[in-house]
């Protein structure tokens, strides 16, 4: 896949089709940057309007890696290549389109398993993609060896186990062979930006924001030497969030991941997530080195929005492009 010119990272670059990764880099692979009802909205191709979705009915005529306007349930893969040039991958959300993820991105980027897996929430396009999670794991997971740790809050926790009991209960019945559970260690994180907690040897601090009124949602704060910010869903970013992750506050970003969910429109309190103008505000007010924004709509046309980025970044001095599923960033964390 080529990527844009401007989602160039000052930290780092991105892949190209058919280029060798670097061996003793990391990097940051999106492997879905679209909705809940992921691209093309459905809605569109067997009810389409008049005029038809311009996104969504060109989103089937290239195939996805040569298409951004194709766009999955949004989800990181984090590629942590350690002191000693160990590569650990971290996968933050398993939603609904996991499934396809995996034969897309991890066959397409040589990504042979997750070593560990971090939940922001319980909603539909985080953790429905369970139930499949087992095709990602170490060959020697399916053996009963050791397990992969999952970073989840007790609330999140409880709706995954209403949800899939088999993958979460640990004990069974002699012979109960069909409910085997999957070979994940389920440990419990908090909601505070001063609680880190490690996962494959990288540090993570949580940064709670809203997600509606009263939902709150976890982004992290992770990068011993560059610092990445990722915000998936959120309406409202908290002060002491804010703080831990702006130029004003505790030390300003290399790289800032946050959502815009809708292009047009000036939100209201009752929002779940943010639109383009109110992500843009985020931005300015962070101060991020360089920005990234995900979890987009129909609404957004890839090239046509990222032209209109460019000259935000200009005016503002802060580079501003949308992400794309497929999308590789090394960087140096």
């Amino acid at each position: 896949m080529d990527p844009d010119p401007a989602t160039a990272c000052p930290t780092g670059s991105t892949t190209t089709a058919g280029a060798s990764p670097p061996s003793s880099s990391s990097s940051l692979i999106f492997l879905g940057t679209g909705c809940s009802g992921a691209l093309p909205d459905a809605r569109c191709l067997i009810q389409p309007s008049a005029p038809p979705c311009a996104v969504c009915s060109t989103a089937l005529s290239l195939p996805p890696d040569r298409n951004p306007n194709y766009r999955c349930n949004t989800s990181l893969l984090i590629d942590y290549c350690n002191y000693n040039e160990t590569h650990k991958y971290i996968l933050v959300d398993v939603g609904k389109t996991f499934r396809e993820q995996v034969l897309r991105w991890f066959v397409h980027h040589k990504v042979p398993s997750v070593d560990s897996i971090i939940l922001t929430h319980e909603h539909a396009d985080a953790i429905l993609g369970l139930d499949d999670v087992w095709v990602a794991l170490p060959n020697s997971q399916r053996n009963d060896s050791n397990q992969v740790p999952i970073f989840l809050t007790q609330f999140t926790l409880d709706s995954v186990a209403a949800r899939f009991p088999n993958l979460v209960k640990q004990s069974l019945q002699e012979h109960d062979d069909f409910a085997k559970p999957s070979q994940l260690d389920w440990t419990i994180i908090e909601d505070d930006v001063d609680k880190p907690f490690i996962a494959s040897e990288l540090e993570f601090f949580p940064l709670p924001v809203m997600h509606g009124e009263d939902y709150v949602c976890l982004g992290f704060l992770f990068g011993r030497k560059a610092r990445v910010a990722y915000l998936s869903d959120v309406s409202r970013i908290l002060p002491r969030t804010e703080h831990a992750i702006s130029k004003s506050g505790a030390g300003q970003l290399d790289l800032l991941i946050l959502e815009t969910n809708r292009l047009n429109g000036a939100g209201d309190a009752r929002s779940c997530h943010l639109t383009l103008s109110q992500s843009l505000d985020a931005v300015k007010k962070i101060c991020p080195k360089k920005a990234l924004l995900i979890r987009m709509n129909h609404e957004f046309e890839h090239h046509r929005e990222n032209q209109m980025l460019a000259g935000w970044s200009h005016r503002e001095g802060i580079p501003v492009q949308l992400a794309h599923d497929g999308l590789r960033i090394f960087i140096d964390l």
